[in-house]
């Protein structure tokens, strides 16, 4: 069977940056299991797998607009620090939910000064090129529910 829209895929993946650093990988793990055409990978490399069969291999680069997007500096903000409510330790990198008019959005603080804390919006690997080494270890048409549910269920998907 060949990779397509509704189709449960499972692969194992290497991900490294532009400049060689292996960013994630699945070896030694479950592969990643996903529904084809939900959404759950990044569009490039989506799209690079269609048509693909179990057994095939390949390498696959992701321009940023393709894959997190680019950095956009109105998504980098400086807030004050009185909205840490119950948070006595602010540091760089750490992660929180902020509360945005399109719901919650995670964020990462990337500056601490006494009155306030700058704050980025953007996904970490935003404005990076990605590659991908991959393997097609199996595909599968998606149950009902899995359709319903828009993600993968069980081996590497989605528990509940």
């Amino acid at each position: 069977m060949q990779i397509a829209e509704n189709t449960i895929v499972q692969i194992h993946y290497t991900l490294k940056n532009a400049a060689g650093d292996v960013i994630d990988t699945s070896a030694g793990q479950e592969p990643l299991a996903y529904l084809h055409g939900g959404g759950n990978i990044v569009e490039g490399l989506e799209t690079a797998l269609v048509g693909k069969a179990v057994g095939d291999k390949l390498d696959v680069t992701v321009e940023p607009e393709r894959g997190y997007g680019e950095r956009r500096e109105d998504l980098v903000q400086d807030v004050e620090r009185s909205n840490f409510v119950g948070v006595e330790e602010i540091e760089v990198g750490m992660q929180f939910l902020a509360q945005t008019p399109w719901g919650e959005q995670p964020v990462t603080v990337i500056a601490v000064a006494d009155d306030s804390v700058q704050l980025d919006g953007n996904h970490p690997l935003a404005g990076e090129t990605l590659n991908f080494s991959v393997e097609v270890v199996d595909v599968r048409q998606a149950s009902e529910e899995e359709l319903q549910h828009g993600h993968a269920h069980g081996e590497g998907g989605h528990h509940h």
